[in-house]
């Protein structure tokens, strides 16, 4: 699907599936080109995905990326500009137009078991640009967290991966959850001209789902690349909203 100055919207589709209930070459910072772009393609600041509705294959492609953690429900604006992974994006243009992303750490290697964090974030291709030397911008969007179970032989990295859904509980706390993170949100959100606040509060109070809303605060205000790995690791999303409460509330 073509949209306005070249970029192409992407939809998936795939066989193999497992079926679920600034730009820069890593990117997504609240003032940079993440929020912009997304705007200039008209754009939600955050899409609500239902889980049920989405194809999530076995396998995928990986960009291994330095101190680069991507959560769901985040934007990571991309570059995508050496030789393995602009055949990785072909081939998931033409399959489901997902991708992961995993954090490299220290030196890559042959083996990305050895050198990359074992959870990851599936991405969605969400808008697509090649340039006249083959290289291309891309918006992916956080999907769902992931394990990679095992790594295959591949041109570029490539793994199977087991999704890891997130699921507040117990519900019945989910309303307390919500405004805990507000009122993080406002103890961090405190220096920042008052027109970026009220967009941000406008933005996040579309949000109904505190794991969700806990990884969209992650993704724009964590920057501890370490912080932000252990995160994406921890599987209580209940452990993660008492976490970034914890932490925020601390930098008033």
């Amino acid at each position: 699907m073509r949209g306005g100055a070249g970029w192409m919207f992407l939809r998936p589709s795939g066989p193999r599936i497992q079926r679920l209930g600034r730009l820069g070459r890593v990117g997504g910072e609240l003032s940079g080109g993440f929020f912009e772009l997304r705007r200039w393609l008209g754009m939600p600041p955050f899409p609500q995905h239902s889980m049920s509705s989405l194809n999530i294959p076995e396998t995928c492609g990986v960009m291994l990326l330095p101190d680069c953690t991507l959560f769901p429900h985040g934007g990571l604006p991309l570059h995508i500009f050496e030789p393995r992974y602009r055949m990785m994006l072909a081939d998931s243009h033409q399959g489901t137009c997902f991708f992961a992303v995993a954090r490299l750490l220290g030196k890559e290697t042959d083996d990305p078991s050895r050198c990359s964090a074992p959870v990851g974030t599936m991405g969605l291709v969400r808008a697509s640009r090649e340039l006249d030397d083959g290289t291309s911008n891309l918006l992916l969007h956080g999907v769902i967290r992931v394990k990679f179970v095992d790594w295959l032989d591949s041109p570029y990295p490539k793994a199977r991966i087991m999704p890891v859904p997130s699921l507040f509980e117990p519900e019945s706390q989910a309303k307390g959850a919500l405004e805990a993170l507000h009122e993080a949100s406002d103890h961090v959100t405190r220096g920042l001209p008052s027109e970026v606040r009220e967009a941000l509060v406008n933005m996040t109070e579309q949000i109904d789902d505190p794991s969700i809303l806990a990884d969209v605060m992650a993704q724009q205000f964590l920057h501890d690349p370490d912080e932000r790995q252990d995160l994406l690791e921890m599987e209580s999303a209940a452990a993660r909203v008492a976490w970034i409460c914890k932490k925020f509330e601390a930098l008033s």
